[in-house]
């Protein structure tokens, strides 16, 4: 979906054609004034967005600092899931570790909400991703990725959790807190999960290694959450996972993008050649 057929769209739901986009991803989302706009790649993603505003909804309940619904339901308009968030107001500041790990611990301290979370299927996107990549990446690589999606599904499966399995952000990044006058809220609420509660930090344990996230970082963040998943046996199965989910994402985007492709290779090579200290780079 490019931005002449969102705009069709939020046109089709009666929303202003001034609306500013302010990203094209996942979702094209625009600025509408007093609502933040989320528009839906496709009609088959309208239970996604129902169970996005309905998680909006509970966290508000629970006292939970996050976006927050501007109507309580999504709807369909020209065939694509539409949601209406109330807009946040512009950051007082970039959103640090120690403000993610703190909404954390309010997230893991909540029991499962009235309605059903799905597991967080770190790996369910892999195939898709590298059918994508097609020939632009090597088939035995393909292959190679997929052999590690299996077997780091099994290992998964078998762990024993140190903490209490239960509701999860899913994607916990300091990207997805808005630091704003009354302090931080989460936001981009797709990824909400029901599964180990060690997912969400395996995330930071990971931009640590490959990503460049600094000690000093890191440690803010060990310690305003309270414990360092490190410290886990699981912890590698995860960030395993993490990593094979993450190398394949790439893949997708190497068919038009030589930038996408030249991070695949260093990604897959370092996977190849098990050398967990190779930086990756976001993409």
């Amino acid at each position: 979906m490019d931005e002449a057929r969102a705009r069709e769209v939020l046109e089709a739901a009666g929303v202003s054609a001034g609306a500013a986009l302010l990203a094209l991803g996942e979702n094209a989302v625009f600025d509408a004034g007093d609502v933040v706009v989320k528009v839906g790649r496709s009609a088959e993603l309208l239970a996604r967005a129902e169970r996005e505003v309905a998680i909006g909804l509970w966290l508000e309940e629970a006292g939970v600092p996050a976006v927050r619904p501007a109507r309580d339901a999504a709807r369909l308009a020209d065939g694509h899931p539409v949601t209406y968030w109330h807009r946040l107001p512009d950051a007082v500041r970039p959103a640090g570790p120690g403000d993610l790990a703190e909404l954390l611990r309010l997230v893991h301290a909540l029991p499962a909400p009235g309605f059903e979370l799905p597991r967080r299927e770190l790996l369910g996107g892999v195939e898709r991703w590298l059918r994508l990549a097609g020939d632009a990446i090597d088939p035995a690589d393909a292959e190679f990725l997929r052999a590690r999606r299996d077997g780091f599904a099994d290992a998964a499966a078998a762990l024993t959790p140190r903490l209490t399995p239960g509701p999860i952000h899913g994607d916990a990044l300091p990207r997805n807190v808005h630091v704003g006058p009354a302090g931080p809220v989460l936001v981009d609420l797709e990824t909400f999960s029901a599964d180990l509660r060690e997912h969400d930090l395996v995330v930071m344990a990971l931009s640590r290694d490959r990503y460049g996230l600094g000690a000093e970082a890191y440690e803010e963040f060990t310690e305003a959450y309270g414990w360092d998943v490190r410290e886990w046996a699981g912890c590698a199965v995860l960030r395993g996972a993490r990593e094979t989910a993450s190398c394949a994402w790439v893949a997708q985007h190497a068919v038009s993008n030589p930038r996408a492709r030249e991070e695949f290779s260093r990604r897959v090579r370092s996977l190849r050649e098990n050398r967990p200290e190779v930086r990756w780079h976001p993409f």
